[in-house]
Parts: structure tokens; sequence; C-alpha cells
């Protein structure tokens, strides 16, 4: 493994924080920071699982959220728990290796300590690491694969197609993927990954006759043991993303049909029962209290990353619910110990994807250089320069999301502008210089559009009202997409435990109130509406725009709205 002067010495603080002392060499430094690595194998069936990558090929930064608010019966429990909350709950050391891996806390810092996370090659030296000592052991991709880049968009997601089959994915579930179409998304199933990659999906249906898109399940046998993997795509798809781009399909949680799903996988033989989804953790917990006959939930979609499971009791039994990150940060490994037909026992360990620690697979760099090759000059456009960290995660806002916004109300001279509270996208640390491919990492998206909409303040209120109770309503299934809009030029009150069309208030503009009926010019960009094609520029022109003018981006402060009812709350630092 070779290594420039900065990884040498990122090496040896990797190791110290495992233990070692700084002057102790660098083979035993590289020997303590492998050994992040070495699992020994347990039982007879092993499954990985990568969820939520976000199309990133090579080693990022991602900083986790400060902001994760739990309400109702989640309020405090994982996974809405953050810093320090989070390390006291999983037992994690603070300052420790997984304390950055796994929270915001020191997140600058520390980063230019450990490096980059992720990246297809580091994760694929991983991924053949484990399967080489867990014979049989499948690769699981949770969904959200072919979407986030700017080479993701530019090669219609043949790029991450062409990467998934290199990276050994076996079964797959889907959510952004379905951004491309339908035609393509049945086309990549039909031709690119036939008798290699299964899309199991049980709860994508025809709307017409209501007979299956995808396999329902797939049966593997690993070692001997029938193993049944049940798709969950993401339910509602349709509402957090256009319709138009699947018509002829209906998606849901369909709790009746995965029972039904289950129970025929069961009937065929299968002694060992895992869901592959893509609802959301929160989803998943509730699904697993209803369902029965489901040993483990892999979950994605809203980049939790959870150093262990849930135990969730059921009247069947129990289920193991995990959900493993984002960006290619994470690659979970649970090994079950099957005896006389079922599981009898289990271990799970969900591994942070240090660049720095795992050497590049030397076939998937190859094949990332290629794929990148023909778009490096307009990847590498320099924008402007960041003088503090950018990142996005968070259920409010962040700075990447300031940053958008800022940019849209200079561009489109609006007095407030919006921006979709996408869980998605990189971080850059203070000092990095932006470019274009930084920039696509937050916008590369099929409906790119930009707006400028005259709306009344009674609209923006309800809109707000309106993503508020997808993310805050008590209960999950009416948990409906992603963290809340990014608002820029407005202040407001939130209140998460209040009822529907009462958590927002005291909206205010210029340090004017919002007046019900007056009208207002107000920015966005991703219109779901098929009317709304082609209505303005792509959000990454009108941002790249504004960042060739600027510069320098001077850190902001971000624009929050006032929490009510959050005290106590282990899902933020107030």
């Amino acid at each position: 493994m070779s290594m420039n002067r900065r990884e040498f010495m990122q090496m040896l603080a990797i190791a110290a924080a495992g233990g070692m002392s700084l002057h102790s060499g660098f083979a035993r430094a590289e020997k303590a920071a492998g050994a992040l690595y070495d699992m020994p194998k347990f039982g007879n069936v092993s499954l990985l699982h990568m969820t939520d990558c976000h199309a990133q090929l090579l080693p990022i930064h991602f900083r986790e959220p400060s902001v994760n608010l739990g309400v109702g019966s989640m309020f405090g429990q994982a996974p809405h728990l953050v810093g320090d909350h989070f390390l006291k709950h999983f037992g994690i050391r603070p300052g420790s290796l997984k304390a950055h891996a796994f929270t915001y806390l020191d997140f600058a810092e520390a980063a230019k300590t450990y490096g980059k996370v992720g990246g297809f090659a580091h994760l694929s030296t991983l991924v053949k690491k484990l399967k080489a000592s867990r014979p049989g052991a499948l690769l699981l991709d949770g969904g959200d694969t072919w979407q986030g880049s700017g080479t993701a968009l530019w090669t219609n997601a043949q790029d991450m197609v062409d990467a998934c089959k290199l990276l050994g994915v076996d079964v797959m579930t889907l959510h952004w993927e379905s951004s491309y179409g339908a035609e393509r998304v049945k086309e990549i199933e039909e031709k690119d990954f036939a008798g290699q990659i299964d899309i199991v999906a049980q709860n994508v249906k025809t709307t017409d006759f209501e007979d299956p898109v995808f396999k329902p399940y797939v049966i593997k046998i690993i070692n001997g043991v029938p193993v049944a993997i049940v798709g969950q795509a993401f339910p509602y798809t349709p509402i957090a993303n256009p319709r138009w781009h699947t018509p002829d399909w209906s998606f849901g949680i369909r709790d009746d049909e995965m029972q039904q799903a289950v129970d025929a996988a069961r009937g065929e033989g299968a002694q060992v029962v895992v869901v592959l989804s893509h609802n959301g953790m929160d989803v998943d917990l509730k699904m697993a209290s209803r369902v029965t006959g489901i040993d483990a939930i892999l979950g994605g979609h809203t980049h939790d990353g959870m150093p262990a499971p849930t135990v969730v009791e059921n009247g069947g039994g129990k289920t193991l619910v995990t959900n493993a990150g984002s960006n290619g940060k994470f690659l979970g490994v649970m090994d079950f110990d099957v005896k006389n037909g079922k599981v009898a026992d289990f271990r799970y360990k969900l591994l942070p994807v240090f660049a720095n620690l795992l050497p590049a697979d030397p076939e998937m760099a190859a094949f990332i250089d290629k794929t990148r090759a023909p778009f490096l000059e307009k990847l590498n456009e320099k924008l402007a320069v960041s003088e503090g960290m950018l990142y996005r995660r968070g259920n409010f806002n962040g700075s990447w999301d300031q940053l958008i916004v800022d940019a849209l109300i200079a561009e489109k001279d609006a007095e407030l502008a919006f921006s979709p509270g996408f869980r998605w996208g990189t971080s850059l640390l203070p000092g990095d210089t932006i470019t274009m491919e930084h920039l696509l990492d937050q916008t590369a998206i099929t409906y790119p559009w930009t707006t400028l909409t005259e709306m009344s303040g009674e609209m923006i209120k309800t809109v707000l009202e309106d993503v508020a109770d997808n993310l805050f309503n008590p209960d999950p299934y009416y948990q409906q997409g992603g963290d809340m809009v990014r608002v820029g030029g407005l202040q407001y009150s939130c209140d998460p435990t209040a009822t529907m069309g009462k958590r927002i208030d005291n909206m205010m503009l210029k340090g004017k109130r919002i007046e019900p009926s007056k009208i207002y010019r107000v920015a966005g960009w991703a219109p779901v509406s098929e009317e709304a094609k082609d209505s303005g520029p792509a959000v990454w022109d009108v941002v790249a725009s504004y960042l060739r003018s600027q510069k320098l981006i001077t850190q902001r402060a971000l624009n929050l709205p006032t929490l009510k009812g959050m005290e106590g709350n282990a899902g933020v630092v107030l």
C-alpha cells in the first residue's frame, strides 16, 4: 500500500487513536490500524450491506447530522441521537476513530486527521476481504446508488451500473433509481443485470392490474442454507420524486403484501428471511413490529449509520433492524448462525470505510479512472473557495443548503428561496476549493430546473406545514419525504410536537411578519410536476454563476428555525 506523507501521518494518527503511540513505527501503525477490519468469521450465513452511496465512486468527506429529532415514540431513541448522546448510547469513546465516523463532533479537525471515507476502489477491497473470509457471502445494495454525481447523471447511471457489477452486488432494491424513468430501470434490470444482480421490490406494482413490477424476493443458497431476500423499495417514490418518471407503477408500504411475501418465502423453505429495505429506519422499526417471520431488516433511505441493530419484538418473535449510513462510508456485516432450520445467533458490525486504511482495488480503480476521464475537465472546474465547512445533513439546514438558497435569491432576484431537504451530498472542509463536481454532488438530479413563483404568505405557510408533517408526524408510516425544506430569507419557529397545521409560526421576512394575503417572489428548484419541466435554468448553472462571481464563500450563519418543545431531545444540541 503506497502512501504520500499526508496519508502516512493520518495512518499514524488513526493507529494512535487505537492505542498505538506515534513513535511505534509505520509497520506497527499500519498493522494496528488494519485491525479495524479483522472480523472473525461467525456462523454459516453472511450478508454484506451497503446503501445510499449516491453515486460516489471516489473517497469523500461526509459529516453526520447535529440535528436528527425524534418525536412521539421515537423521542430519545436510535436513530434519533446525535453527538455525545449517540456516543453514550452505543458505548463509543469520545475522540476515537469511531466517534469521528459516527458523529459530527469536531468534524473538521478529525477529518484532517483521519482522511476521507468511502470510494468504490477501497470499498471493493473490503468486500473482497470479507467475502474471502466468509464463503458464500452476499453483497446487498439498499438503493439510492445510481444518483448523486455528475458522472452518474451524464452517463444515465451507466457508471454506477457497471461499478456495482464489478463490485459484486448480488441483490438490490430501489428509490432514486426510479428518477431515471421506468424504461431505463427495466432496461438495466433486463440487460445489464441479467444473470448477475437481482432487483427485488415486493411493494412496486402496476397501476392497472397490480401485477408485480419486480421480483418480490429471491432465495439464495448460502452454505446449504436457503436465505430469502425480500425487497422493499421506497414506498413514497411518486410523492418525493416526479410521478411522471414512473406513471404506470404504484408504490406503498404494503404490510399485508410483505407478510405474504415472507410467508411465501418460508413456505419455499427459506430458513433465513431478510428484508432489504429503503423505507427509512423509523418505518422499518414499525414494520418489524407488525410483520412476523423476518429475521432482520437491512435498511436505508434515512442515512442513519447505526453501529448496532435495534431488536424489535413482534407476535412471531424478534426482528433485527439496522441502517447502514450513506455515501459509501459504511459497510454492514451481518453474520447468522443457522441451526435446525432457523437463526440461533448473530453477530453484526457496521464498518467505517476509511480510504487511508484500505488499499484501492486495482481493477476498480482503473475502471473509475476510465469512466471519469471524459468528464474531468468539466468536473475539475474551480468555482470558488469556501472559508467555512460545507455540509448538508440535518433536519433543518446545512451550510451547503444555505449557500444554495443564498445563490437562488441573488441570481433569481427573489425575496426568499426554498431548497429540497435532500439528505445526500458530500462535505467540504474549511479552505477547500469548490469545484463543479462538488456542486453536482449536491444537485445532480434528472429534474434540476429552477423556478421563480409568486406565492401568498398563506401558501408559504402551507408548504412549510406540509413538509413538517412529512418529517415529524408521530406515525412513521406518514413520514413521506426527506428532511425539512431549506428556507432562505425567511425566519420562523417550529414545534415538531404540535399537530398538523400548527407546527410553523412567527414567519418573518426582513424583520416584518409574513402577511397571509401578500404575494412574495419565491425561488426554488427540483419541481416534481411534469408541467414544470424546463421551467428555468438547471440549479447547478444558477449556483455556479453565483460562486464564480463571489470567488470566496465566507462562513455564514445557518438560517434555522426557533425550536419549541425540544428540551431534553437527544437528537439536537440546544
